[in-house]
């Protein structure tokens, strides 16, 4: 059985559990997936844009690059909430672009009104002079830099965008997610910040996720701060295990998420981009 918690505004607490109970009770054995063309152009359209941006970052000590998406129609007099979406261990800020179109995604449930227009930031999650995703991906300083991008994030990416992009400065308007080495440092950021972000979503995360405990320390609190706890894995993906501990310490201490196992899936930009499709339909 799959099981698919979702959280609700406070005010809305009695459809919420209107909605909770009914999702448990209609829990299938198989779940809906992104329709055929989802990541492709669409006839009639319009365009997002996806520009590289630089800012400095005090964390690294040098000037850092991130890919940066405003969606059709981005004008600098309205106020948009942010998603910061990151890559995995062997990518870059480029991976998600090269690989999994998001911006095409966007567009097309943007032009549907399934998503709401937003700006997305993609970092580049190696924090450190040299990130770029090459040599021994594994070596231990480049693993590191994935823990030390934490510091980056808070303290030198944010208030880049904050300042210079029109984005709603507020937790309730700031989602963070990533796919594998990514979709951990989303969950370890995510819910070790709670008071920085309020939508969560981790995609076939990786084992640099923390241990369960760790990562809830207090499991009273985290469905008071979030809005959104998504996490997903393919059922065919080695890594499975990562999200399963997750998911079982989430059900037993009765915090409200959404879990996907996605039948036959395995650890690709099939499973990713499914996953990112589903998430962005549920911010904000």
């Amino acid at each position: 059985m799959i099981n698919i918690f979702t959280s609700m505004k406070k005010h809305l607490l009695l459809i919420s559990i209107f909605v909770y109970i009914s999702v448990i009770v209609n829990s299938q054995s198989f779940i809906e997936r992104a329709p055929e063309g989802f990541d492709l152009p669409q006839t009639g359209v319009l365009a997002g844009k996806i520009d590289t941006i630089a800012y400095e970052s005090n964390t690294v000590g040098t000037t850092r690059n991130a890919l940066l998406y405003t969606p059709p129609c981005f004008n600098l007099e309205t106020q948009y909430p942010v998603l910061y979406l990151f890559h995995g261990i062997g990518g870059d800020e480029f991976e998600w672009y090269v690989n999994g179109s998001p911006n095409l995604i966007f567009d097309n449930l943007i032009a549907e009104g399934k998503m709401k227009p937003m700006i997305v930031v993609l970092p580049n999650g190696r924090a450190m002079k040299n990130d770029r995703a090459e040599g021994n991906i594994f070596e231990r300083d480049k693993v590191e830099a994935f823990s030390t991008f934490e510091q980056d994030l808070l303290n030198d990416l944010i208030p880049h965008i904050e300042a210079n992009y029109p984005v709603i400065k507020e937790r309730k308007h700031r989602a963070i997610a990533g796919l594998s080495m990514g979709g951990g440092q989303a969950l370890n950021f995510g819910l070790g910040n709670m008071n920085h972000f309020a939508w969560v979503g981790g995609f076939s995360s990786a084992p640099n996720t923390k241990a369960p405990s760790e990562l809830i320390p207090n499991p009273s609190i985290v469905n008071e701060k979030l809005e959104l706890l998504y996490i997903s894995c393919g059922d065919q993906d080695a890594l499975l295990h990562v999200t399963v501990r997750t998911h079982e310490f989430l059900d037993s201490n009765n915090i409200l998420h959404i879990y996907r196992l996605i039948p036959n899936g395995h650890h690709d930009f099939v499973v990713w981009k499914d996953d990112l499709y589903h998430f962005v339909q549920l911010l904000f």
